[in-house]
């Protein structure tokens, strides 16, 4: 494990907080110290993000935290995800289902996405076209416009968190170059087995996320045994980073249910 980064803050019940693409562990900065009093908080940095070494062989993001959890010896444990991280979470209670007693995600499903709405095509070609490009400054802003969903501008969003937002994504992708070679095995018929997650599912959406990212979360609490959804007004694609007081409301109760 020594490739790979993470906070491991507390004791008690484990809480896996998965943190979205091309971020880190610091988008949780405003979770980990309030929760850390009550549950042990491991807070990994995904392979080739933030403080953790890019790829060097194929590899799949389930199965890089699923060894994380055994070599902490956690046990079952609630994971939490955004976007990418939330994709990660349910792809491990398919995976590894006997290292997860609940899951909580934000604006993804599964880690086999689809996108119809036009704002969230457009909006991603952009970004993606500047990524291909090796243009790193149009790759962050494309990301961040990405982040901020198709109700509003950059400018309508809180500062504090838009600068996080760029500091974290151009640290990861300052790591990587266009046309390195993706190493990233896909974890295949996710939405064909979501039905089989036994475990509880809460999808946390911010109300102004895309129409996509939304409607693949609730998608995924409809389909498996035991799903709900709560919505955070006033935020799109990171709920957690933008309205966290209500976020950490919203997680508390739910972790106090279980």
């Amino acid at each position: 494990m020594n490739d790979l980064f993470w906070l491991d803050i507390g004791s008690g019940r484990p809480l896996v907080l998965l943190h979205g693409g091309f971020l880190d562990h610091g988008m949780w900065d405003d979770q980990v110290p309030v929760f850390a009093s009550r549950y042990r908080v491991i807070a990994p940095d995904a392979r080739g993000h933030g403080r953790s070494a890019n790829a060097s062989e194929q590899y799949r993001l389930t199965d890089d935290l699923a060894a994380l959890l055994r070599h902490l010896d956690t046990g079952p444990a609630v994971l939490v995800g955004v976007s990418m991280g939330a994709s990660v979470a349910i792809d491990t209670a398919l995976e590894h289902p006997e290292l997860v007693s609940a899951v909580v995600v934000s604006g993804a499903g599964t880690s086999e996405p689809y996108f119809t709405d036009p704002w969230t095509t457009r909006a991603m070609t952009a970004w993606h076209s500047a990524m291909a490009a090796g243009d790193l400054d149009a790759s962050v802003e494309g990301f961040v416009a990405l982040s901020a969903g198709p109700h509003r501008s950059l400018d309508e969003l809180d500062p504090v968190v838009v600068s996080r937002l760029r500091r974290m994504a151009r640290s990861t992708m300052a790591k990587h170059t266009a046309g390195e070679p993706n190493l990233l095995v896909p974890v295949r018929d996710t939405w064909e087995r979501v039905a089989k997650i036994d475990v509880p599912v809460l999808a946390v959406n911010g109300a102004l996320d895309s129409p996509d990212h939304i409607g693949m979360a609730e998608r995924l609490v409809s389909t498996v045994a035991d799903g709900r959804t709560r919505s955070v007004e006033g935020a799109a694609h990171h709920p957690n980073m933008e309205r966290p007081n209500v976020y950490n409301e919203i997680l508390a109760d739910f972790l106090r249910a279980l």
